[in-house]
Parts: C-alpha cells; structure tokens; sequence
C-alpha cells in the first residue's frame, strides 16, 4: 500500500458563511481529481469541548456491561439505531467485531413524535431510518443525549453552508439544476444519520497482521455530505473508561500509537491516501447522492480506516463521530430514484 500523506483542502467557516469559496476549491475538494473531502476550519470556540466530550463518551459507552448494551440495541432497526457490534458484515463476507458504533437518526425534527410516527408509517420498510432513538439513562451516561444532540446540530449547521457553496458551483455549471437543491436536502433532512464509533483496542499482540482495510472496510457514503470529526486515541489502561458518578474527559494522545493507522483515500489515480483531520476542525466527505445529484460534477471516493499493527497498539482505542447527511426517502437522486430505492440496495448489502 502506498503510504502517501496528503493535506485535505480546507476553508474557513466564514468563507462559508459569506458564500466566497472559489469554484477552483471546490473542484480540487470535491470534483474529477480530488480527494472527494474539504476541512472546515476556525469553528465555534464550544466545538473543541463537544468533541472531546462525545469521544469520551464512545469508550465509557463500549465499555458499559454486556447487559446494559443489550438494552440499547435495536433489532427492529436491524441494528441502525442505538448500539451495534458484529452486524456488519466487511468485504470478506465476515462479520465486524473490531468496533462497535452507536447509530442515532439526528436531524432535530426527526424526534419531534408526530414527525417520527409519520415518517414510520409512510416507509414502514424502512426501520432502519424511521425507528425512534435509544437513548441511555441519565442514571448510566450522564450527558451523553445532550451532548451528542449539541455537537451533531453544530456539524449539520455546517453542512449547509458547504451544501450551499456546492449549489453555487452546480447552479453555474449544470444546466437545469434545481436552485439551492443540495442546501434544501441538507436542512430539512428527516434521515440524517449520525454514527459515533469505538474502534476497540487490539486484543493480541501476537495475531497477525489484517488487510489493509481491517478497522472499517472501504466503502462509498452514500448520503449527500458525511461531516467527520478528527479521531480521538485513548489508552484505555491508562484511562479505564469507568463511570463513577460524574463523566469525566478522558486524556487524548497526541497521535496515534501506529502512524499508519487512521482514514485512506482510493484516488482517482489509484493512489492510496491518508488524509489527516486536525482536532479543531470538521471535515466533509462526498457521497453517492452527492454525485448523483450534481451528474458526476463531484465525486464520492473509496475509503477506509487502517487500524494499529499487531503489537503497536497496546491499549488504545480509536474514537470518532461521522454525521452522514442525506436527502429525505422521498427525494429525488436522479431521474429515476429517490433516496429510499437507492439506499435500501446499500443497506441490505452491508447488515
């Protein structure tokens, strides 16, 4: 694998807000050529206290009972809501074991009751985006629905303001483009999907080494927009993530403890890249709606997270929060389908 390091091209949050992202960011962000990511920098000072929090929140979360995260499970859902571990089925046709992810449907409306009622009875096909949440006591995660409602409002606010730069871009260059299509599906969205995910420290320093895709199989998004946080490393034999009262932040290593490990990107020139996500910012990754609704102008790339090598990874667990904005079911991706035909085909492939 080629061990190619590339910086993402990245914007400020008030280039965003004053609509002035030059259409040649965009294309070496998003089109033909790009690494299909942009970073979002100079955030809202409370984002860096959001993050640390909800990541946090990932080890005390995986490392609660058996028992307890049964309780938190949705099997009605087939697993897409709540906790989940061992579901997935990786591209070797085996079952994820190395993380677990913990899967809420986001968009602020969607747990409004009569949103959420009305949403399950017009696709009752479609638990996986119309089950309600399941949210942990306060007796057991103190904070946790909070604080993880606080951060994904804050990363799906951005997220309209970059779907608004890519409508700037498409309305000029595609012809027929709905005005201000791609911010409409990112704000009013019933089915954003956030996933807040704990990749477990390596059990046996002595197993050998996996593919290169054995933490998160590679893979296209195939929402609209997926907002990432930068991956946190905690040594959890350091820090055992215990709940006692109060949850506290746990330390943050500077870097990861194998400096191969983290998130790659298939080029399109068939480069391997690994794109790092500095801890104050926000990245935005295209998906498949995405490249769908702009006629290819933006492209969705492969990708996948390489875990630690046997041996290197002592103790450390690997967290973060992927915010996978996309279009309601009943909207339109081309001119055949709306969102609910193509992602059932993606759902049911992968669960």
């Amino acid at each position: 694998m080629a061990d190619r390091n590339q910086a993402p091209v990245a914007v400020s949050l008030e280039t965003l807000k004053n609509g002035s992202v030059p259409f040649e960011t965009l294309e070496e962000a998003f089109g033909p050529a790009s690494l299909g990511i942009i970073v979002v920098k100079d955030l809202p000072s409370k984002f860096a206290e959001l993050r640390r929090r909800l990541l946090s929140y990932s080890s005390y979360l995986a490392n609660l009972s058996e028992d307890e995260l049964q309780k938190l499970e949705s099997p009605e859902s087939h697993y897409l809501v709540g906790w989940s571990c061992g579901k997935e089925t990786l591209t070797n046709g085996r079952y994820d074991t190395l993380k677990g992810s913990y899967y809420v449907n986001c968009a602020p409306a969607f747990e409004e009751p009569s949103k959420q009622a009305d949403l399950a009875q017009k696709y009752p096909f479609f638990p996986e985006y119309t089950a309600p949440n399941v949210w942990p006591s306060e007796g057991i995660l103190p904070g946790f629905d909070a604080t993880f409602r606080e951060l994904c409002n804050l990363i799906i606010d951005t997220a309209v303001l970059v779907a608004r730069a890519c409508d700037q871009y498409a309305e000029a260059k595609i012809e027929g483009y709905k005005k201000g299509y791609l911010q409409h599906v990112v704000r009013t969205s019933l089915v954003t999907k956030a996933r807040l995910l704990h990749y477990f420290p390596p059990e046996d320093a002595n197993m050998p080494e996996q593919g290169e895709d054995d933490w998160c199989a590679t893979h296209k998004d195939h929402g609209a927009l997926t907002g990432l946080t930068s991956a946190m490393f905690v040594d959890e034999a350091t820090h055992p993530p215990q709940i006692s009262g109060e949850v506290k932040p746990l330390a943050e290593l500077n870097s990861a403890p194998d400096p191969r490990a983290g998130l790659y990107i298939h080029s399109r020139s068939g480069e391997i890249t690994k794109v790092s996500i500095p801890r104050d910012c926000l990245a935005f990754q295209t998906g498949e709606a995405l490249e769908l609704i702009t006629q290819g102008k933006f492209k969705a790339v492969p990708h996948f997270v390489r875990g630690a090598a046997p041996g290197k990874g002592g103790k450390v667990a690997r967290n973060t929060l992927a915010v996978f904005t996309q279009p309601n079911l009943w909207e339109m991706v081309d001119e055949k389908r709306d969102f609910a035909a193509f992602a059932k085909g993606v759902v049911e492939a992968n669960h």
